[in-house]
Protein backbone atom coordinates (compact mmCIF):
# COMPACT_ATOMS: atom_id res chain seq x y z
CA UNK A 1 0.00 0.00 0.00
CA UNK A 2 1.04 3.58 -0.61
CA UNK A 3 -0.64 6.89 0.10
CA UNK A 4 -1.20 9.30 -2.75
CA UNK A 5 -1.75 12.42 -0.63
CA UNK A 6 0.78 14.52 -2.56
CA UNK A 7 -0.91 13.79 -5.89
CA UNK A 8 -4.37 14.22 -4.35
CA UNK A 9 -3.42 17.67 -3.03
CA UNK A 10 -1.68 18.74 -6.24
CA UNK A 11 -4.70 17.74 -8.34
CA UNK A 12 -6.91 19.96 -6.21
CA UNK A 13 -4.48 22.85 -5.74
CA UNK A 14 -4.39 22.37 -1.97
CA UNK A 15 -1.24 23.16 0.02
CA UNK A 16 -0.07 20.84 2.76
CA UNK A 17 -0.72 23.66 5.23
CA UNK A 18 -4.33 24.00 4.00
CA UNK A 19 -4.71 20.20 4.11
CA UNK A 20 -3.59 20.17 7.73
CA UNK A 21 -5.92 23.01 8.67
CA UNK A 22 -8.89 21.56 6.76
CA UNK A 23 -8.58 18.10 8.31
CA UNK A 24 -7.40 19.10 11.78
CA UNK A 25 -4.65 16.49 11.79
CA UNK A 26 -1.28 17.19 13.39
CA UNK A 27 1.08 19.27 11.22
CA UNK A 28 3.78 16.58 11.39
CA UNK A 29 1.29 13.95 10.20
CA UNK A 30 0.13 16.12 7.29
CA UNK A 31 3.67 16.87 6.10
CA UNK A 32 4.82 13.27 6.58
CA UNK A 33 1.87 11.91 4.60
CA UNK A 34 2.44 14.40 1.79
CA UNK A 35 6.17 13.75 1.65
CA UNK A 36 6.37 10.03 2.29
CA UNK A 37 4.07 7.82 0.18
CA UNK A 38 5.11 4.76 2.18
CA UNK A 39 3.56 6.27 5.32
CA UNK A 40 -0.01 5.12 5.72
CA UNK A 41 -2.57 7.17 7.62
CA UNK A 42 -4.20 5.68 10.69
CA UNK A 43 -7.87 4.79 10.34
CA UNK A 44 -8.77 7.94 12.30
CA UNK A 45 -6.71 10.19 10.02
CA UNK A 46 -8.03 8.45 6.90
CA UNK A 47 -11.59 9.01 8.12
CA UNK A 48 -10.87 12.71 8.74
CA UNK A 49 -9.45 13.11 5.23
CA UNK A 50 -12.35 11.28 3.58
CA UNK A 51 -14.96 13.17 5.61
CA UNK A 52 -13.33 16.55 4.97
CA UNK A 53 -12.98 16.15 1.21
CA UNK A 54 -15.95 13.79 0.75
CA UNK A 55 -13.89 11.13 -1.02
CA UNK A 56 -13.53 7.37 -0.84
CA UNK A 57 -10.36 5.84 0.69
CA UNK A 58 -9.28 4.60 -2.76
CA UNK A 59 -8.64 8.23 -3.72
CA UNK A 60 -6.08 8.42 -0.90
CA UNK A 61 -4.56 4.93 -0.87
CA UNK A 62 -3.35 2.66 -3.64
CA UNK A 63 -2.24 -0.93 -3.58
CA UNK A 64 1.22 -1.58 -4.95
CA UNK A 65 2.50 -5.11 -5.42
CA UNK A 66 5.37 -5.83 -3.06
CA UNK A 67 8.67 -6.78 -4.58
CA UNK A 68 10.34 -10.01 -3.55
CA UNK A 69 12.98 -7.99 -1.68
CA UNK A 70 10.48 -6.44 0.76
Amino acid sequence: MRNRIKTFLEERGISVYRFQKDTGIAPSTAYNLAGRPEQLPSSTVLTKICDTYEVQPNEILIWVKSSDND
